[in-house]
C-alpha cells in the first residue's frame, strides 16, 4: 500500500470503503438489459408504461429519471444518508428547500454566506412573506437567542463563504433541535461529502453546489440534497417535481462520473492548499491568511468535537499593499478569472468583482481555491 503523504496525517476522514461506494453504488449492471457496467445516458422523457397507469418505475423524466436514479443513489451512499435528491443548480436546491416553509415563517441564515443565497433570502424569499435574520452561527449563543417560535429554518455554511469561520455543526443542531420543529440545512459544499458527513453530526438536510467538489470538472451546474427524514423526502421529491428543478440526464451521467474521483481529488486539493497557504503566512507582503486547514488556525481540541475531520481547500488572504492586488494577477500571466470556486482549474479572485453583500467585516483583499 502506497504510503500516505505526511501533509496529510490526522486529517483522514473515517469514512470506511468511500472511493469504492463512488465507483459502484447506484451503478450495478444488472439494472440494464445490456449489463453495461457505466449507466447509460437515458435521454428518454416518457417510458412505456405496462397498461394504462401502470409503469415500471418511470414514467416521465421530470419526476424520475434512470441516469438521475443512479447518481442520486451514490451520492447518498457516500452521505451516510437514505435518500438523495439531484436539482438543476446550487440555488434550485435552496429554493426547493425554502418552498417547505409558509409565509409567516423564519429563516435564521449564516451571517457569512454564498453570495447567491444571500440575495435570495434577502429579495426574493422575503417577497413571499418569509422572515429572514442574519446570525453569526459560530456563536451557538447567538444562534439560540435569534431562534423564536416562528423559526423553521437554520442554514448553515461551514466552512463560511468568503471568511471561512468554521462551525460545530453538532452544537448547533443540540441548539437547533431543542427547539422542536425546525430544520437545520448545512451548506456542505466546501467539505464535499468526502471530508465531512453533516447528517452524522446531526443535521437535518445536506445540501451542495455540486458545480464545485463534487462533479469537479467545470463542466456541471448542479444542486444535490441528502437527508434521512423520510416524510421530508416524501415532501422534497413531490417539490422537486412540482417545481421541476431537475437536471438533465447528461449532467446527471457527468456528475456520477466525477464522484468517481472525489477521493484522490479532495486530497490533493487539501495538499495544494496547504502548500500555498504556508507560503503566503511566510511571505512578509501578506498581512492574513485565512486557511482553517493550517493547524495554527484550528486546534486539535476544537477538532476532537467533530465526528469528521474537516479541512477547506478555499483560501483567503490580505496584502499589505492594496496597490499589489492588479500587479500580482498580471505577474501570475492569470488573465482568465472565474466566477465560482473550487473547479480544478487554479483560480484566483479580486473581491471587487462580486456586487458587494451587507457585511460588518472586512473582506479579504483576494482569495484563491485549489
Amino acid at each position: 500500500m502506497q504510503e500516505k503523504d505526511a501533509s496529510l496525517y490526522g486529517f483522514q476522514p473515517r469514512f470506511q470503503h468511500f472511493a469504492t461506494q463512488a465507483i459502484h453504488v447506484g451503478q450495478e449492471p444488472e439494472q440494464w438489459t445490456s449489463h453495461a457496467v457505466v449507466p447509460p445516458i437515458s435521454l428518454a422523457t416518457t417510458f412505456k408504461q405496462e397498461a394504462p397507469g401502470q409503469h415500471s418505475g418511470f414514467e416521465y423524466s421530470r419526476s424520475g429519471n434512470p441516469t438521475r436514479n443512479c447518481l442520486e443513489k451514490a451520492v447518498a451512499a457516500l452521505d451516510g444518508a437514505k435518500y438523495s435528491l439531484a436539482f438543476a443548480s446550487g440555488l434550485a436546491a435552496t429554493v426547493t428547500i425554502t418552498h417547505l416553509l409558509k409565509a409567516g415563517d423564519q429563516i435564521i441564515c449564516m451571517d457569512d454566506v454564498y453570495g447567491g443565497t444571500n440575495r435570495y433570502f434577502r429579495q426574493v424569499a422575503t417577497e413571499f412573506g418569509l422572515k429572514i435574520s442574519f446570525v453569526d452561527c459560530s456563536k451557538t449563543k447567538l444562534l439560540e437567542a435569534a431562534i423564536t417560535p416562528e423559526t423553521k429554518l437554520v442554514w448553515i455554511e461551514t466552512p463560511t463563504n468568503p471568511n471561512l469561520k468554521m462551525i460545530d455543526i453538532e452544537a448547533c443542531a443540540h441548539t437547533v433541535h431543542k427547539h422542536g420543529d425546525i430544520i437545520l440545512v448545512i451548506d456542505n459544499t466546501f467539505m464535499s461529502a468526502y471530508f465531512q458527513r453533516p447528517l452524522a453530526l446531526g443535521a437535518d438536510i445536506c445540501m451542495y453546489s455540486a458545480t464545485k467538489y463534487m462533479n469537479g470538472h467545470s463542466d456541471v451546474v448542479m444542486g444535490l440534497v441528502s437527508l434521512n427524514s423520510e416524510s421530508l423526502h416524501n415532501r422534497l421529491r413531490f417539490l422537486q417535481n412540482s417545481l421541476g428543478a431537475v437536471p438533465s440526464p447528461v449532467d446527471c451521467y457527468l456528475c456520477n462520473r466525477g464522484l468517481k474521483t472525489l477521493q484522490v481529488r479532495m486530497e490533493k486539493h487539501f495538499e495544494n492548499g496547504m502548500a500555498v497557504a504556508q507560503f503566503l503566512e511566510s511571505n512578509p507582503r501578506v498581512e492574513k491568511v485565512i486557511y482553517p486547514g493550517m493547524l495554527i488556525m484550528i486546534s486539535f481540541f476544537f477538532l476532537s468535537f467533530f465526528l469528521s475531520f474537516f479541512l477547506s481547500f478555499f483560501l483567503s488572504f490580505f496584502l499589505i499593499y492594496l496597490f499589489e492586488r492588479e500587479s500580482l494577477l498580471s505577474d501570475l500571466g492569470w488573465d482568465l478569472l472565474l466566477t465560482h470556486q473550487n473547479s480544478p482549474e487554479a483560480l484566483l479572485l479580486p473581491f471587487q468583482i462580486f456586487s458587494p453583500l451587507p457585511t460588518h467585516v472586512q473582506l479579504a483583499d483576494l482569495y484563491i481555491t485549489l
